[in-house]
Parts: structure tokens; C-alpha cells; sequence
């Protein structure tokens, strides 16, 4: 008993509700002023003040500061999704769904700046780039909507299901840890990433930023589908169960494959990914509701 009540503990601490509501305010803040920082450097160099090798056009105007709270939005995003991993499966995949959404907005946002308005709009590859984007974006929101129509509300069976319960506390344990292996997987790459920027001349440039950081956590994230897999089978091995847990993992590996490619294979690999995931939760309510397993 005592041991249940540290562990609830632990899990108040990282993934409970007053955490998430605090983590919230603090990502606001920090929006707000790391928004205000990018300003001013933005300010800086364009008045020659500061001189800095901005080979990734973030100071070439105004709008490109957007960038930085965007970055801090998708932080918190990625807080959301270790919170509802263990309260549930589907909210947790289409939190991995929204966070791809937003880089690509987060992208959007950055080419928009970068906007040539002195060639055709259409035969510029930076304006095509542009223009993928937006469609993609439109595309996935349509996607994410109809993905979370498709989640089954369930009557909760929590008190008579032993094997739900002990699923339910392992996916809290995952949870718990992975928190903090995300936190210092990001600092450490910030980090790189901007010694390297700063001090290291010979660095070779990434073509996208979102290979940032981003690759790794959808990495991470393919482990902890596979883990998710494995002790689903405690609470059930009903056919439809293992495919749509496996569907998903194989929704979360297309994703981490388009970090490697740039352009129309980025943005395909990325909205089959979401309708791969959305065909597998459809099918998977057709069997709950029919009970065919």
C-alpha cells in the first residue's frame, strides 16, 4: 500500500494534472520572451550590429521569429503526448499526428519569410516548397479531424479488469520515464546544435532543421509503440487489438522516415502515414463495434 502511494506519487509529479498546467504556463512565458529575444536579434543583425552566419535565413526577417514560440508550442505538444499516452492509445497517436502537423506549419512560417515575390511564385523551388507545405497542412488537419471522430467512447472497466489496470500502470510507467529521456535528448541536441552554429565553422549545415532533434524523438517513439505492443498482449490478443497497435507502430516509422527526404517524399511519407493510421483506427471500430474477434 505504501509503495502504491509513492508510486502515485511519481506519477502526480510528472504526468498529473497539475504538472500539465504548470508546464503549460511555463512554455507560455517562455514563448513570449524567446519570441521577443528572436526580435531583437532579427533586429541586430539586419542593422548590422551583430554579425552572425545566419545559414538557416532565421534573421532575415521578422516573420521567421514566429519560428522560435512555434518550436516552444511543439514542446508542450510533445508533453501532451507522454500526459495521454497512458490514458489513451488513439489520443496519443494523434498527438504524434498533430506534432508532424505543426513542424510543418512551424515550416511554413520560416518559408513564408523567405517568400521570393520577384520570380513566377510557382517556379521558385523555395515558393514550391511553400505551396506543398500549405496543401499538406490543410490535408493533415482534414486527417487529424477525421481521426478523432474515429476514437470509440468506451463504458470504463477499469474495477473489473485486472489486466486493463496493470496495462494501464505499466503505459504510466513508460510515461514517467520517457519524460525525462525526451527532456535530456532535447537539451543535449539544442546544445550540439548550437555550439556547432556559433563556434564550429567545419560543421556540416543540416538541409532542415526539423532533422533537428525531431528524428530522435519519433525514434524514441517507435521503441516505445514496439513496448506498447508487447504488454498489450497482457491485457488482450484479440487479432484487431495486435493489428492496430502494430498499424500504428508502422503509421510512427513512416514518419520518422521523412525526416531523410525533403519535398513531395517528405510531405507523401507523412500524409500516408496519417491515413495508414486512420484506415487502421476505422477497421479496428468496424470490429469492436461488429465484435467480430
Amino acid at each position: 500500500m505504501k509503495f502504491a502511494t509513492i508510486e502515485n506519487k511519481i506519477f502526480d509529479f510528472f504526468i498529473g494534472e497539475n504538472t500539465k498546467s504548470y508546464i503549460e504556463k511555463i512554455i507560455l512565458y517562455i514563448s513570449i520572451f524567446g519570441f521577443l529575444v528572436h526580435l531583437l536579434l532579427i533586429y541586430l543583425f539586419q542593422s548590422n550590429v551583430l554579425m552572425i552566419d545566419d545559414r538557416y535565413n532565421l534573421l532575415s526577417s521578422p516573420i521567421s521569429a514566429i519560428y522560435t514560440p512555434f518550436s516552444f508550442i511543439l514542446v508542450y505538444e510533445i508533453y501532451q503526448l507522454i500526459f495521454y499516452l497512458p490514458r489513451s492509445i488513439s489520443v496519443y497517436i494523434s498527438k504524434q499526428y498533430e506534432i508532424i502537423t505543426l513542424i510543418i506549419i512551424r515550416r511554413i512560417f520560416k518559408d513564408i519569410s523567405n517568400l521570393n515575390l520577384n520570380q513566377n511564385l510557382f517556379t521558385s523551388s523555395t515558393n514550391e516548397y511553400l505551396f506543398i507545405d500549405l496543401a499538406a497542412a490543410v490535408i493533415l488537419f482534414f486527417l487529424i479531424f477525421l481521426f478523432r471522430l474515429s476514437f470509440q467512447k468506451k463504458k470504463s472497466q477499469l474495477s473489473e479488469n485486472h489486466n486493463l489496470l496493470s496495462f494501464i500502470r505499466v503505459k504510466k510507467w513508460i510515461s514517467t520515464i520517457l519524460l525525462p529521456v525526451i527532456f535530456i535528448l532535447a537539451i543535449v541536441h539544442f546544445y550540439n546544435w548550437t555550439i556547432d552554429s556559433l563556434f564550429n565553422e567545419k560543421v556540416e549545415y543540416l538541409k532542415s532543421l526539423n532533422s533537428i532533434f525531431f528524428d530522435e524523438l519519433f525514434q524514441t517513439l517507435i521503441l516505445v509503440d514496439v513496448f506498447l505492443l508487447l504488454f498489450s498482449f497482457f491485457n488482450s490478443d484479440r487479432f484487431h487489438n495486435i493489428m492496430r497497435n502494430s498499424g500504428f507502430i508502422i503509421s510512427t516509422i513512416l514518419i520518422r522516415l521523412s525526416f531523410m527526404t525533403e519535398g513531395l517524399n517528405n510531405i507523401a511519407l507523412i500524409i500516408i502515414s496519417v491515413l495508414f493510421g486512420l484506415f487502421i483506427q476505422l477497421i479496428f471500430n468496424a470490429c469492436e463495434k461488429k465484435n467480430l474477434f
